[in-house]
């Protein structure tokens, strides 16, 4: 998957102590996914929700939630060899 802004990413634990390694373990999972529906994110973050055409993630036990929007129609090659 890519990952438009990491940038946000830090930006939000820079506003919130404690949520950095949280946040970069969501990255790092995320940018090598594969992802192509809610039930293959979900086999990885087993609390993803679908909330209209965003997908939340519980993030440091339910204490944040990251919302994303995935597109699943484009394919994406994980190793970047495709």
């Amino acid at each position: 998957m890519h990952v438009i802004s990491r940038k946000r990413l830090k930006e939000a634990a820079a506003r919130h102590p404690g949520l950095e390694t949280a946040l970069d373990a969501w990255f790092r999972i995320a940018k090598k996914a594969a992802w192509q529906n809610l039930m293959d994110v979900r086999r990885t973050f087993a609390n993803a929700d679908a909330v209209d055409k965003c997908t939340v993630f519980n993030i440091k036990g339910n204490k944040h939630r990251l919302i994303t929007e995935i597109n699943y129609s484009i394919s994406v090659c994980p190793s970047g060899m495709c």
